[in-house]
C-alpha cells in the first residue's frame, strides 16, 4: 500500500498537505503525531469513507481514490477496522458482533457463519465470551471481540484506531500482544494510529510521524529515533519513550 501527495482540506481549512509515505507488506506500520495533526482524518481516506481532494491511495496496485461507490465495495473489502473504543453493537452478543457482517456482506448459511465466527472467536481465546454481551466484557475483552469482527471477510491490511486509549497499563501490553499476535496469525499488514509512545517501540515495524498535515519523518524504529528532525526530537523528548528505549538498549 502507498500513500501519494494527498490533499484534504474541509473548506478552507487545510487538513493534509501532500502526504506521502509506504505502507510495508506483513509488518506492524504505526502512525503517531501530536493531537490534532491529521490521524483521524488520514483513516477516513485510507479507508475512502471520504473522498480526498487530490493524491492517490494505491492498494495491491489499485489507486482506490478514483473509484465509483460500486468498485469500492470490494476494496474496501481488504480492510478492516479497529476501532478506538472497540463499537461493538450494545444490543448484540458478542457471536452476533462478530456475525453481523457476514452477514450483511456474504451469502454463507447460518452453519458455515456459525462456523467461521466460532474460529476466531477460538483463535482470539474469547469463545467462552460468545453469548455475553458487551457491558459484561472488560477492555481487553471487548478489544479481542472487536478484532475478531474485523477479521471475518479476512482482509489484508487491518487498521487499529487508537488501540490502547483508556486502558489500564497491564491491558495495554495485552492489547500490543493481541495486535502481534494477529499479525503473526493471520498475515495482516498493520496500520496502527497510536499516542502511546511505549507501544508504538513495542510492537512497531515501521514509525510514520504526521506532523500538522504533513510527515515529518517515516522510517524503522532505529531510523526514527536517529531522526535529525528537532520536531521529531522535541516530540520524543516530551514523550520519555526516548530515553527509556535508550536505557533498554533498544537504539
Amino acid at each position: 500500500m502507498r500513500v501519494v501527495d494527498l490533499h484534504k482540506s474541509y473548506g478552507e481549512h487545510e487538513i493534509l498537505r501532500g502526504v506521502t509515505f509506504d505502507v510495508l507488506r506483513g509488518l506492524n506500520n504505526v502512525i503517531i503525531g501530536a493531537s490534532g495533526s491529521g490521524k483521524t482524518v488520514m483513516v477516513r481516506q485510507l479507508i475512502r469513507l471520504e473522498k480526498p481532494n487530490a493524491g492517490q491511495i494505491i492498494v495491491d496496485g489499485q489507486d482506490i481514490t478514483s473509484l465509483s461507490d460500486v468498485d469500492l465495495v470490494p476494496a474496501r473489502r481488504k480492510f478492516g477496522m479497529v476501532f478506538q473504543m472497540s463499537a461493538l453493537f450494545d444490543s448484540m452478543d458478542v457471536y452476533d458482533n462478530v456475525a453481523f457482517l457476514l452477514r450483511e456482506h456474504t451469502k454463507l448459511r447460518e452453519r458455515d457463519i456459525r462456523e467461521k465466527v466460532m474460529a476466531r472467536l477460538q483463535a482470539l481465546g474469547v469463545e467462552h465470551a460468545a453469548h455475553k454481551m458487551p457491558a459484561e466484557l472488560s477492555g481487553g475483552m471487548k478489544k479481542r471481540v472487536a478484532v475478531a469482527r474485523a477479521l471475518a471477510l479476512e482482509p489484508k491490511i487491518l487498521i487499529y484506531d487508537e488501540p490502547t486509549t483508556g486502558l489500564d497499563p497491564i491491558t495495554s501490553r495485552t492489547v500490543d500482544d493481541l495486535m502481534e499476535q494477529t499479525r503473526e496469525t493471520y498475515g495482516v499488514t498493520s496500520i496502527i494510529i497510536s499516542h502511546d509512545m511505549a507501544s508504538v517501540f513495542r510492537i512497531g515495524h515501521h514509525i510514520t510521524y504526521l506532523y500538522k498535515g504533513a510527515i515529518e519523518a517515516s522510517g524503522s524504529p532505529e531510523e526514527f529515533l536517529a531522526s535529525k528532525s528537532e520536531r521529531v526530537k522535541e516530540f520524543l523528548e516530551a514523550s520519555g519513550v526516548s530515553r527509556e528505549l535508550m536505557n533498554t538498549g533498544r537504539a
